[in-house]
């Protein structure tokens, strides 16, 4: 398999957890949390990083430029995931108050406020309500960026087979 066809399937991946997600909203009725927004736009943000592979068709050096890129943005959203796996499992007078929705903060808010506090959490992100496996909506995003930053890794560290090998009898 070449480069084309291995970020490709990464970005595919992504699309079908970010469709899973819309699913969830507009035929479940889960409305998203800030917290779950963030993870949304990590989500994206690794989607883009594989078309861009599948598209460019990168080398050894690409795959490994794409890859730690893949990585970086897969941390971003495991940590926020983390930060929502951890709200979740705090019992509920520990819990924080909920607080305004993510629009409300920016547009009224300063941006790097908004992060701090979509980052902190509140009552609304600690709220469990739906779970697969055990695991929450936090919790398989966790998973899913774990997954795919350890793809990522093995798209850098895997060598290509060349034209010549595969046509060889």
């Amino acid at each position: 398999m070449n480069n084309r066809v291995m970020f490709g399937a990464g970005a595919l991946v992504c699309a079908a957890l970010l469709a899973y997600a819309y699913y969830l909203q507009y035929a479940q009725g889960l409305e998203p949390c800030p917290l779950c927004l963030m993870q949304r736009g990590f989500f994206y943000a690794v989607m883009a990083l594989f078309v861009l592979g599948a598209f460019h068709g990168p080398g050894r050096t690409g795959a490994w430029i794409y890859s730690a890129l893949i990585v970086l943005f897969a941390a971003g959203g495991a940590a926020t995931a983390g930060r929502q796996v951890w709200l979740q499992s705090l019992p509920a007078d520990k819990v924080p108050a909920c607080g305004p929705d993510l629009f409300f903060m920016l547009n009224n808010l300063p941006l790097m406020r908004t992060l701090q506090k979509v980052f902190q959490g509140s009552g609304e992100c600690a709220a469990v309500d739906w779970k697969f496996l055990g695991l929450s909506i936090a919790g398989w995003s966790l998973v899913w960026f774990g997954v795919l930053a350890c793809y990522a890794l093995w798209l850098a560290l895997r060598r290509p087979r060349s034209a010549t090998a595969t046509a060889s009898p």
